[in-house]
């Protein structure tokens, strides 16, 4: 039981600090002057069609840190609770990071467009 609790808080831990770092990092991206674009939002943007003047930048820039934090601490903690050779924790690592950045960021791509954020197609007649 001491194990789990101890996985648990070490999530938590990992979970708080790497948000934070990526919440204020991503804010002051979007804070300077050159405006260098957000990947995640950009991919986001591109393939669900979402219209970029309907999103609220903070907002957004709060979900992906929160996704981003998910996926790295839930990797990290995957990885230290199961006791395979070092080789084996880096394959199923990568895996698992592909298949949980794809699945996450498809949810929220699915959610936005459910919420209205999709660009509305202009029709010509």
């Amino acid at each position: 039981m001491e194990n789990y609790l101890w996985h648990i808080f070490t999530f938590l831990l990992c979970f708080l600090i790497i948000f934070v770092l990526l919440y204020f990092i991503y804010l002051r991206q979007i804070k300077r002057k050159k405006k260098r674009e957000i990947i995640e939002l950009v991919y986001l943007q591109n393939k669900f069609h979402l219209d970029s003047k309907k999103l609220n930048a903070r907002k957004q820039i709060l979900w992906i840190s929160m996704i981003d934090a998910f996926i790295m601490s839930f990797v990290w903690t995957f990885m230290n609770f199961i006791p395979v050779d070092f080789g084996w924790q880096l394959m199923i690592a990568f895996v698992l990071v592909f298949a949980l950045i794809y699945s996450m960021y498809e949810i929220y791509g699915r959610h936005l467009v459910k919420k209205g954020y999709q660009k509305k197609e202009g029709r010509k007649e």
